[in-house]
């Protein structure tokens, strides 16, 4: 890293400007390797100490305090089974498509249960089901992929009542291709 200053510091030492050789260096010649040593090891420590104190200065981040996460107010077992599904654009459409998507039953969407307590379902611009957990923050819940709640990947639950699920992609482009996604719980026969 400093190599280069050693070397200049040698050549300087070396060149004799108008056959000019400091007293001391004439009187003691091992003292211009002991005096390149110490520059050395000097500019070294002094490198190393500047490149630890750049990397202390910034502050850690803020560890948040622990606790447990929040209960989901949907619990994802609710999810399971058989669907119609439709989706709308316009909020004066909902009513229309949860209509609607009850009609889809005879060829249902199926949620099934998931390997590590979410659930199992195709999800936009995928072709194979991923595993979705219901996840809280804030008083809201997402139905999205193992992580922080809220990121794109996501879909904000809406409403789940009377057997009507209503979803919301995170995702503008996503939001904008699929709308609101109505899921009517399909009857058991």
């Amino acid at each position: 890293m400093f190599s280069h200053c050693k070397e200049e510091f040698e050549l300087a030492m070396d060149r004799e400007y108008a056959g000019f050789v400091p007293l001391p260096m004439q009187r003691f010649p091992d003292m211009r390797r002991s005096l390149g040593k110490f520059l050395t090891g000097s500019i070294l420590v002094l490198g190393v100490g500047a490149f630890l104190t750049g990397c202390a200065g910034e502050p850690a981040a803020p560890v948040a305090p622990t606790s447990a996460p929040a209960a989901p107010s949907i619990a994802a077992d609710s999810l399971i089974g058989k669907w119609g599904l439709a989706s709308y654009h316009n909020e004066a459409d909902r009513a229309r498509t949860e209509t609607a998507a009850r009609g889809q039953c005879n060829k249902p969407f199926v949620i099934g249960k998931g390997q590590s307590g979410g659930v199992m379902m195709h999800v936009a611009d995928q072709t194979e089901p991923q595993e979705m957990f219901v996840k809280p923050a804030e008083g809201r819940n997402f139905l999205g992929p193992a992580g922080p709640p809220g990121v794109a990947q996501d879909l904000e639950i809406m409403s789940f009542d009377k057997g009507v699920l209503v979803m919301s992609w995170m995702d503008p482009d996503t939001a904008n291709r699929y709308g609101t996604m109505v899921y009517a719980r399909c009857k058991t026969k």
